[in-house]
């Protein structure tokens, strides 16, 4: 009986307790233990951690624990927007680009992104837009939308660039000095010289060859326009985007011009006002050079960082502005007893400031009495402190988006491109969120591309 006892007694012995069982959890970060209640990881049930299917992936019986190979820094933070309910910052000693992967691994939830990049003061990722639902759409929607598709798309970015090309060097050739005058004979109306009526050239202008190879220009830039608008899956926010603005623009002052012309042979136009507007469309036409920033990756990434530091570049002008009435006003005064005085009044010395300031100082205006030049002296000090204060976040906001960039080429460059119905290959300069859509394309295959994201690449390893 005695015996028995310890054999009953083994018998009925429980497993042994892990800590999970007790409440509690540790994860291993790249060998940084941490050790967090259960309910706190719990509160957001979505994440990685916060779900027990996703985390179980990284689970190790041996040591009652979770592995996971990434970075230790950045998890600090990550485990205080467990503990406090949401509040995420990023920590000091980990950049943005970093800390963003490590949130898009964890799978945290989108207002702590949106929080997160509202702090870093980064501007919102692009909404994605639906690719058209018509097989024949799609293709010629991303053949004429995104240069980096495909070998096809590809050939017509480069004629379009060709094109655009073409048109600034007419647009800059047409203000020589032997072809303005021809062109001022052609447009020009008949004048009086000396009490003798002299009758402009019978040429006509649609015959010169500026305004034949404008012409071919402009059919280019139409036919482009016209068919994205008609391959677009969102007619409405067509004439919503900065760039099919731009489009509209780059065409529109040759339709005008040729209105203006054709009008003005009829007899149905005053010569006058058709010169004035002539003069101002034709300076409209060099807005076209913005329609390089459609296949040049570098005017993106210029223009994403300009928008991301809209901020400080209003905060630049605003002291540019202080600074500007503050000098012009102190050195219109002191140097108000100096006769022939080149300021004549505190608007006039507007440009000086400016130039000053900005540390640019043409001198075709001076100060020349000892407290103008003094006055001079701290306004161009004045300058170079004001330009140095929003220069380090417009650099480290270009850093940003140029790392982005280039990691982003990295990660699909690792990542095998499908087809979309066997033939549309999407890499390159394509949109993220549109290269996700076509790989994942309805009518696509099933199948996900054997390559794993570098974000997820701990995965294979655990």
């Amino acid at each position: 009986m005695d015996e028995a006892a310890p054999l009953e007694a083994g018998a009925g012995t429980a497993a042994p307790l892990t800590r999970e069982d007790c409440g509690r959890i540790v994860v291993n970060v790249s060998g940084l233990r941490f050790e967090t209640r259960l309910e706190t990881l719990e509160r957001f049930p979505d994440t990685l951690l916060g779900d027990p299917g996703k985390r179980s992936r990284f689970y190790d019986p041996l040591r009652d624990e979770y592995f996971l190979d990434r970075n230790r820094p950045s998890f600090d933070a990550i485990l205080c927007y467990y503990q406090s309910g949401g509040r995420l910052r990023r920590p000091a000693n980990v950049s943005v680009d970093v800390f963003g992967e490590e949130i898009e691994f964890f799978e945290l939830s989108g207002e702590a992104v949106v929080k997160f990049r509202e702090d870093e003061g980064l501007i919102q990722e692009e909404e994605e837009e639906p690719l058209p639902s018509d097989e024949f759409q799609r293709r010629v929607w991303l053949l004429f939308e995104y240069s980096e598709s495909s070998v096809p798309a590809r050939g017509i970015g480069i004629v379009s660039v060709l094109v655009i090309l073409i048109s600034i060097v007419v647009f800059c050739l047409e203000t020589l000095p032997e072809f303005r005058d021809e062109n001022r004979r052609n447009f020009l109306p008949a004048k009086d010289v000396n009490d003798t009526r002299v009758e402009s050239t019978d040429r006509s202008p649609f015959t010169d060859p500026f305004f034949i190879v404008e012409t071919i220009c402009i059919i280019w830039f139409s036919f482009e326009l016209l068919v994205r608008f008609l391959t677009c899956p969102n007619k409405p926010g067509f004439f919503k985007s900065v760039m099919n603005i731009i489009d509209i623009v780059a065409i529109l002052p040759f339709f005008v011009t040729l209105g203006t012309e054709m009008a003005k042979r009829r007899g149905r136009g005053q010569q006058a006002t058709s010169l004035e507007i002539l003069k101002v469309i034709r300076l409209v036409r060099v807005f076209r050079i913005f329609k390089m920033s459609r296949h040049s990756r570098g005017l993106k990434i210029l223009g994403r960082t300009l928008k991301a530091s809209t901020r400080e570049l209003g905060l630049f002008v605003f002291f540019l502005l202080v600074g500007v009435v503050l000098f012009s006003s102190a050195v219109y005064y002191a140097e108000a007893d100096q006769q022939n005085s080149e300021f004549r009044s505190i608007p006039d010395a507007f440009w000086w400031a400016v130039v000053t300031m900005t540390t640019v100082g043409y001198g075709d205006m001076c100060p020349v009495t000892a407290v103008g030049k003094i006055v001079g002296s701290l306004c161009a000090v004045a300058g170079v402190l004001t330009i140095a204060l929003p220069v380090p976040i417009i650099v480290s906001n270009f850093n940003y988006f140029y790392r982005r960039e280039a990691h982003g080429d990295e990660r699909l460059a690792d990542r095998p491109a499908e087809a979309v119905h066997g033939q549309v290959q999407i890499h390159g300069d394509a949109p993220r969120c549109e290269q996700r859509r076509c790989l994942r394309g309805e009518d696509a295959p099933a199948s996900r591309s054997t390559a794993t994201a570098s974000t997820r690449g701990v995965e294979a390893d655990v």
